[in-house]
C-alpha cells in the first residue's frame, strides 16, 4: 500500500540521526522528513545509549567518529543489550578503509555508507532495510517456509527437500531457521555463534563451518555449489536471496 507516492509505514518509522557535524545531520533530517519519516538527531555519542532505550527508533544512522563515545563501541553497546539489540544501523563514516566496514558489520551494523554520500541513496537505503526488517518481523510470525525444493516447518521443527524429510541435529535447525528467517542477509560466523549458541563460551568460529558443511550435506544437491547455505568470502554466512 502506498500513500502520495510513499509507503504507508514511513509516516511512523522513526530514524536517530547520530552525528556530530550538525549541518549534516540537519541536511538528513531534512530529506527524512521529507519523505514522511520522523527523525531524532544526538550530536555525540554519549547521549545515543540513552535515547535508544528511552525513545525506541526504528533504525539508527550512526557516524563513525563521534566526540564522546565513538560509533563502534556504541554499535557493540546496542547489540549488547537485549532491548535494542535487533535495532537496524547504517554506518556512516568519512573513512573508506574496508577494515572500518568490516570491523563495522562484524559489531552488527545493516549497512555502511561512507561520505561523501548521495541523501537520496542514503534514503533508500533507509527504506531497503526497513522494509526487509518489517518482511523480518514477518517471517518471525510464520510457521512455514519453502524456497525452491526446500520446505521448512518451523513449529513442528521439520524439514523436507523435494518432498522427503531431513533429519537434522538441532545446532543444525537452528542454523537453519535463523538464516532462512533472514534471507540475503549476511552474518559473520560471530553472530552466528551468538544467535545459535548464544553464551556457549567453549565454541567456536571453526564450529560454525563444521555444522554449516553439514548442514549442506544434507539439504544441498551440490555441496560445492550451495543454492540454500551460501558463503560470502571474507565475511561469513547468509541464505539465498529470495525474490519478492
Amino acid at each position: 500500500m502506498r500513500c502520495g507516492g510513499r509507503e504507508a509505514w514511513t509516516n511512523m518509522a522513526k530514524i536517530l540521526i547520530v552525528e556530530d557535524e550538525k549541518d549534516i545531520a540537519n541536511l538528513i533530517a531534512f530529506n527524512l522528513e521529507r519523505e514522511g519519516f520522523k527523525t531524532i538527531k544526538a550530536f555525540d555519542g554519549t547521549q545515543v545509549l540513552t535515547i535508544t532505550e528511552l525513545q525506541k527508533p526504528d533504525l539508527i544512522i550512526l557516524d563513525l567518529m563521534l566526540p564522546g563515545i565513538n560509533g563502534l563501541d556504541i554499535c557493540k553497546n546496542i547489540r549488547a543489550n537485549s532491548r535494542t539489540a535487533t535495532m537496524p544501523i547504517i554506518m556512516l563514516t568519512a573513512k573508506s578503509d574496508e577494515t572500518d566496514k568490516i570491523i563495522g558489520l562484524e559489531l552488527g551494523a545493516d549497512d555502511y555508507v561512507t561520505k561523501p554520500f548521495s541523501v537520496k541513496e542514503l534514503i533508500a537505503r533507509v527504506r531497503t532495510i526497513l522494509r526487509r526488517t518489517k518482511e523480518q518481523d514477518m517471517s518471525l510470525q510464520k510457521k512455514t517456509f519453502e524456497y525452491k525444493n526446500l520446505s521448512i516447518n518451523y513449529a513442528s521443527c521439520a524439514v523436507w527437500v523435494h518432498g522427503y524429510p531431513i533429519n537434522l541435529s538441532p545446532i543444525e535447525l537452528k542454523i537453519l531457521f535463523f538464516l532462512s528467517r533472514n534471507p540475503g542477509r549476511v552474518f559473520s560466523r560471530n553472530q552466528i555463534l551468538q544467535n545459535v549458541w548464544g553464551d556457549d563460551q567453549f565454541v567456536t568460529d571453526r564450529s560454525v563451518d563444521v555444522h554449516i558443511r553439514r548442514l549442506r550435506s544434507q539439504i544441498e544437491e551440490d555441496m560445492e555449489n550451495p543454492r540454500f547455505i551460501l558463503t560470502v568470502r571474507g565475511f561469513g554466512y547468509k541464505f539465498a536471496d529470495i525474490e519478492r
